[in-house]
């Protein structure tokens, strides 16, 4: 293990963050508050902790995000209370209330946003990259998508075209199990999608998602090898979204008694925590110092978001051109 205790300390944070976040989200959307579609990322959060810790904090390094979004903004480092009164279309919302949980973004520190296309913030990150290479900026770009947006063609043309121009792109394919309420294992042609990423010429490795440092490891190595000119790099990783595809979702496809084994035997703020406290390099004091810091954090986004106001009328027009 090569993280120190402030560098674990701020992993479990990070990843504390985004499960609370989300569990309450998915209670909050029960009200009827919540304008749109709510897609959580609960189950996923050593993904996008493990990977993120890897990137500069501006605008050099990129993220490109997908629907579920909430978890790779968070690790990027999105003000959360911002983020909230985004979700709930309020002033002070961190889009100005336009882009809502689908559309998070803040370019300023490189996230460049989530997407409600599938698969869109591929070609964003080979853009992003193309910039980083022809400015010699040494930023990498990171796209993380799921399995659906893994068939989909523009993904498979932005992998093609980043081998084709060596690009310093890191491909991150986050497979929780289903593309909406189709399983992955069925839906993945040829069973491997590091395989798939081979036949591009771009090498790949596949990952538990569940454990924080196997995906930290595989992170770190992948995007010093771009960062050293090693072209575009693949990253398989592997685990399960505890709630529907959207919130709502009956979720009637999966296999009973699924989320409740994967949360009691799998859990990876669980494995985490048992792997950290076993070898004695962090205490259960500060760890549960964290959850309670981050619950009162959560508790003062969401009730900031509900009193804030709805935004002026007069902001409909503005943000719609950007000159450059």
């Amino acid at each position: 293990m090569d993280l120190d205790q402030e560098q674990l300390l701020d992993a479990y944070r990070c990843m504390r963050t985004i499960r609370m976040f989300e569990d309450r989200l998915h209670d909050e959307f029960a009200t009827g508050q919540i304008p749109g579609f709510v897609h959580l990322y609960a189950g996923e959060e050593a993904s996008a902790a493990g990977v993120i810790r890897h990137l500069h904090a501006d605008e050099t390094d990129t993220v490109a995000s997908t629907h579920r979004g909430h978890g790779h903004s968070i690790a990027v480092g999105c003000d959360v209370k911002a983020m909230m009164k985004e979700i709930y279309g309020r002033k002070g919302g961190l889009c100005n209330a336009k882009g809502g949980s689908m559309h998070i973004a803040d370019v300023s520190i490189g996230m460049l946003g989530a997407n409600g296309i599938v698969g869109g913030g591929t070609s964003l990150s080979c853009g992003a990259a193309l910039t980083a290479k022809v400015k010699k900026t040494g930023g990498v770009a990171v796209s993380f998508f799921g399995d659906g947006a893994f068939n989909q063609g523009m993904t498979l043309e932005a992998m093609n075209f980043a081998r084709v121009y060596d690009l310093p792109v890191l491909f991150v394919l986050e497979d929780n199990g289903y593309a909406e309420s189709t399983a992955s294992s069925w839906s993945i042609g040829g069973g491997d999608p590091v395989q798939r990423a081979a036949g591009f010429g771009i090498r790949g490795e596949k990952v538990d998602g569940r454990d924080f440092f196997a995906v930290t490891h595989a992170a770190g190595e992948a995007i010093k090898a771009i960062r050293d000119g090693g072209g575009p790099r693949f990253i398989h990783i592997d685990f399960l979204r505890y709630y529907g595809h959207f919130e709502g979702d009956a979720t009637t496809y999966r296999p009973k008694n699924e989320v409740r084994d994967e949360r009691k035997y799998l859990d990876p703020l669980n494995l985490f925590r048992a792997r950290v406290l076993q070898g004695e390099i962090l205490s259960e004091d500060a760890l549960n110092r964290i959850d309670d810091e981050v619950a009162s954090l959560i508790d003062e986004a969401v009730d900031e978001a509900r009193e804030a106001p709805a935004p002026d009328l007069s902001t409909l027009t503005t943000d719609v051109y950007v000159s450059y």
